[in-house]
């Protein structure tokens, strides 16, 4: 039987639900109808069951959703079930900021290594770990069993890097370089590009104030 393709907008729904659980269970909700859910998420209640119906529903009529049940249900989905372990390229400001989010650990996302050319950074910690130079980067992927390699370098370095980093095995990339990559078909590329974000925020404040000018 062939496996159901969920579409895009579905999955980039995913972590807002995931989100909006969590929050529910630190409040100690115990369940919440499609209703209440689309009120505090700006989603249509249609539009949360049809969601969650490529998954398998989750609710029951007259009930609502499990709220424990349902956020563990979408970490299973999202594979929040499961432990990845990252390697960070690039220990600049990004880097750094990303090295020292410790909401990581509690997803299940471990950073095992940080890499940069920089002498003056090779050599420092961040919240325990050693930045290394990158010289030893092949050696330490090779050595140790890594997932996901978050890239926070400059455009000119980060395709190289992402070349030999899939040749050596890593299949995922949490990419904040603004370039794209030509990697092979099994490789994953989540691109995280903050400028495009900041003029996409720009659009629509033009057109918002647009629509008050006219």
């Amino acid at each position: 039987m062939d496996k159901k393709e969920i579409s895009k907008a579905v999955i980039n729904r995913l972590p807002r639900y995931y989100r909006y659980l969590g929050d529910l269970l630190e409040k100690d909700v115990v369940r919440i109808s499609s209703k209440e859910l689309s009120k505090r998420m700006k989603v249509t209640a249609s539009q949360i069951r049809q969601d969650l119906n490529n998954f398998g529903g989750f609710g029951q009529q007259g009930y609502g959703y499990n709220v424990e049940y349902l956020h563990t249900e979408i970490g299973k989905i999202l594979g929040l079930d499961k432990q990845y372990n990252i390697i960070i390229i690039g220990a600049g400001n990004l880097g750094q900021a990303l090295a020292n989010y410790a909401d990581f650990e509690r997803r299940g996302f471990i950073v095992k290594g940080i890499f940069d050319v920089n002498p003056r950074l090779v050599g420092l910690t961040i919240r325990g770990i050693e930045i290394r130079n990158l010289d030893n980067l092949e050696e330490f992927v090779k050595m140790n069993q890594i997932d996901i390699a978050a890239l926070a370098l400059p455009k000119t370095q980060a395709p190289q890097v992402a070349l030999d980093l899939a040749s050596w095995g890593i299949k995922g990339f949490w990419n904040f370089a603004p370039t794209d990559y030509q990697l092979p078909d099994d490789v994953i590329v989540e691109n995280v590009h903050l400028a495009e974000s900041l003029m996409k925020l720009s659009y629509r404040l033009s057109e918002k104030y647009k629509s008050v000018d006219n």
